[in-house]
């Protein structure tokens, strides 16, 4: 595994505070040329900024964010108020070089795997042509369970390999209703995908030592790869 797409049952779900908590992690333990960070595509402000406010990263600034659009829109409806067409060369050329020059790309997704890039691909699309194993983030409110249901019976369709789910707690008291908003077993049994974690409620999500721990915390031998040196002992 070369990279993993963090892919979300909606927007404002957590994926980026996933990300940032892996990058965080890995950052912490492993050295900072390794690991590189990419946003598909952003409208509107938002990922790109919080990558470089958080990390001093080692890659190009432009490989972050390889195609932008000023209105927080659907790409395709987000180009057309541009008058500008959606080129998807530039996103899959920069995931080839980051692939090539570092050991692992976290690479964000943007919606859930319904969201369209284009007029005619959405991005379980993207995911299935170009190869990239997800996990889905989930957040613990109410319609999560039929969202979650969705997604992953389109990532089936599509052909999407999703390595598992990971709930988020996206609110001070989440975490206390994660038996009544998303039972585990409940969610296990309906997409047949395992838990691999819980994100609980963050005061601060700018918080490099609290993003580390809660990543800690993750199934993360699902979610990263081991280190070169123990895989080349294995």
């Amino acid at each position: 595994m070369t990279a993993l797409l963090i892919v979300g049952t909606d927007t404002d779900v957590g994926k980026t505070i996933l990300t940032t908590a892996l990058a965080a992690y890995w950052f912490a333990r492993r050295s900072r040329d390794t690991l590189a960070l990419l946003k598909l595509m952003q409208t509107g402000v938002g990922d790109c900024e919080t990558y470089q406010r958080l990390f001093a990263l080692s890659q190009p600034p432009e490989t972050l964010v390889p195609i932008r659009f000023a209105a927080p829109l659907a790409p395709p409806i987000a180009a057309a108020k541009e008058g500008r067409a959606i080129d998807l060369a530039p996103v899959w050329q920069t995931l080839c070089r980051l692939q090539q020059d570092y050991e692992f790309v976290l690479v964000e997704a943007l919606g859930g795997l319904g969201t369209p890039v284009t007029d005619e691909l959405i991005v379980a699309d993207l995911a299935r042509d170009w190869q990239l194993e997800a996990v889905l983030v989930v957040p613990v409110r109410l319609g999560a369970i039929a969202q979650t249901v969705a997604n992953v019976a389109l990532a089936r369709q599509a052909k999407v390999k999703l390595k598992g789910i990971i709930l988020n707690c996206n609110c001070v008291d989440a975490e206390s209703r994660i038996e009544d908003l998303t039972p585990i077993d409940l969610m296990e049994a309906l997409t047949h995908l395992p838990v691999l974690g819980i994100i609980p409620y963050l005061n601060d999500i700018n918080n490099l030592t609290e993003l580390e721990k809660c990543a800690s915390n993750l199934d993360l031998e699902r979610l990263l790869p081991a280190p070169k040196y123990l895989a080349s002992r294995a």
